[in-house]
């Protein structure tokens, strides 16, 4: 019969052998005790009279949930307290939902490792400079609203049945859509940039206009004139300082303050969309 009461490692090597003595039972012990992290999450229930924002801490152990800030949102939410309020859909095709305010960085939650030092609490806030619907729930709805107002689809001279042809188009103008295409519209940029704190009721910020130039550049698109002349006023883009705030806090490393000042170019005439590498298009059979 083998003892687990003591462990001896023999191991030899280049240099001789080493012998490793130590208790198989103390190893397993050391391994399940529980490692307690506090996670200080902003609370605030409107449906709670009088109630006021606050700061909830709450213990998780990490021997017991997964890596990631998500894995410990949806740990005290499931085990804790089903009061607690977050978006997330991840795994269901809505990438971005989980964007919320971690450490003093906007980011995702889904891809925030957990910091295992225990003397430090992890302080999650929802984004910041918007209005909370609850907890860690921002309203959205202007941003969605500016997303709108830029019209994200592509827009044709022609005005052909969309469906009816494939439009063609070289690869290096498909080149060109690339860092721009990525975008998950999680407001992390947005909610990041002082101008947009600000001036969000005016000024498109660095996500929106990121997409309004994805457009503007498509070589399949043909209204990119229309779409800078609705920018020209003193907010729709001019309100960007290039602080860069912005590309620093993507989740996804685009780069947003670029794409600004590629409209701030087209804007001044200093540079062109140019003609497109390929044109025309391929005509789809009828069902």
């Amino acid at each position: 019969m083998i003892s687990t009461s003591k462990l001896v490692c023999t191991t030899t090597g280049r240099f001789g052998s080493i012998v490793v003595r130590g208790s198989a039972t103390a190893t397993a012990a050391a391994a399940s005790a529980p490692r307690y992290k506090k996670f200080a999450i902003y609370r605030w229930d409107p449906d709670k009279k009088g109630d006021k924002p606050r700061l909830q801490t709450y213990d998780v152990d990490l021997n017991a949930c997964g890596p990631m800030v998500l894995d410990a949102l949806i740990k005290i939410k499931n085990e804790v307290d089903p009061t607690l309020t977050f978006r997330r859909s991840c795994r269901e095709g809505i990438c971005g939902s989980c964007a919320m305010n971690i450490g003093g960085i906007n980011t995702l939650a889904c891809i925030s490792k957990i910091d295992p030092s225990p003397s430090k609490p992890a302080k999650i806030y929802p984004l910041p400079h918007m209005y909370v619907i609850k907890d860690l729930v921002p309203d959205m709805n202007n941003f969605y609203e500016q997303y709108r107002s830029i019209q994200p689809y592509l827009q044709r001279a022609d005005n052909a049945k969309p469906g009816s042809a494939q439009l063609l188009q070289s690869v290096d103008d498909r080149k060109k859509l690339d860092g721009l295409y990525e975008c998950i519209l999680c407001a992390c940029c947005s909610t990041s940039c002082p101008s947009y704190w600000w001036n969000g009721d005016k000024y498109l910020g660095p996500a929106v206009l990121m997409q309004a130039y994805r457009w503007i550049i498509d070589s399949r698109d043909e209204k990119s004139r229309e779409r800078l002349d609705k920018m020209r006023d003193p907010f729709s883009v001019y309100r960007c300082h290039t602080i860069m705030n912005c590309t620093k806090t993507c989740p996804k490393g685009l780069n947003p303050g670029k794409a600004i000042a590629e409209i701030k170019k087209l804007l001044a005439g200093i540079a062109t969309k140019g003609k497109p590498g390929l044109e025309g298009s391929i005509k789809l059979a009828g069902p």
